[in-house]
């Protein structure tokens, strides 16, 4: 998948302008603390992705804007320093191959329909991502895809990162989609109740308003009279007998 990214920190420039001159491939990991201006190795994830810079773009400010590709997973094992910038060893995590069978389709069928519900919940997310989900043949590229329109915390991305098999990736990326429908869907039901309310106390006021700038009118003309006043008229025109 390809994803623009805004680099500022002077060693990731550093580490950027390095690959483009060499194979244009450099390692994506994050930093647990997301607050700490210079992380250091033990800062950092362990498992990143591999990436290829398709374009690099430097902009006025002097911050770097950057277009990658993710190509596949890697466990870094060493990290060291080299000139401004870190230098990491790492495992390349091939994906499982799975072989054809109910199961495997099953769960990429019901992780389709579950970013169906999702999407359109999430205003968020482009609505032509789902043609374009669905034309993914792959369950190891349909699992990255789906995370990478996760809204969810950047740890629990991690997590998702971190999980090999795609089969219980499938799954936990799910669990995170159905949690975030829920609330969504409750978010959706406070909004019309809060519209509703709002709606109708507009009404009330508007229809208030509207009564008191019709007593205003007859107040003014002094024409139609109330009917406790047309009643206190005729009362004092009327000789009533000493009985009465």
């Amino acid at each position: 998948m390809i994803v623009p990214l805004f680099v500022g920190r002077e060693k990731s420039v550093n580490a950027l302008e390095e690959v483009m001159l060499k194979d244009q491939r450099v390692l994506l990991v994050t930093q647990k603390d997301p607050a700490l201006e210079e992380p250091k190795g033990k800062d950092l994830y362990t498992m990143g992705t591999i990436a290829q810079v398709l374009q690099l773009l430097k902009l006025p400010d002097g911050t770097v804007k950057v277009l990658v590709e993710g190509e596949q997973r890697a466990h870094v094992f060493k990290l060291s320093k080299k000139e401004g910038y870190f230098v990491a060893d790492v495992e390349i995590i091939k994906p499982e191959v799975e072989e054809d069978n109910p199961e495997a389709e099953a769960h990429v069928r019901n992780a389709i329909n579950v970013f169906e519900q999702y999407l359109k919940l999430n205003p968020k997310i482009p609505p032509e991502s789902l043609a374009s989900v669905a034309k993914i043949d792959e369950p190891h590229q349909l699992a990255d895809t789906l995370a990478s329109h996760l809204t969810i915390k950047v740890a629990d991305k991690q997590k998702v990162l971190e999980i090999i098999n795609v089969t219980e990736r499938l799954e936990a990326i799910c669990a995170f989609m159905d949690s975030e429908i829920s609330v969504m869907q409750a978010e959706k039901r406070i909004r019309g109740r809060v519209k509703t309310q709002m709606e109708k106390s507009q009404r009330e006021y508007y229809l208030n308003e509207q009564m008191k700038a019709i007593q205003k009118e007859l107040g003014e003309d002094g024409d139609i009279l109330s009917d406790a006043e047309e009643f206190e008229k005729k009362l004092k025109g009327t000789k009533l007998t000493k009985e009465a």
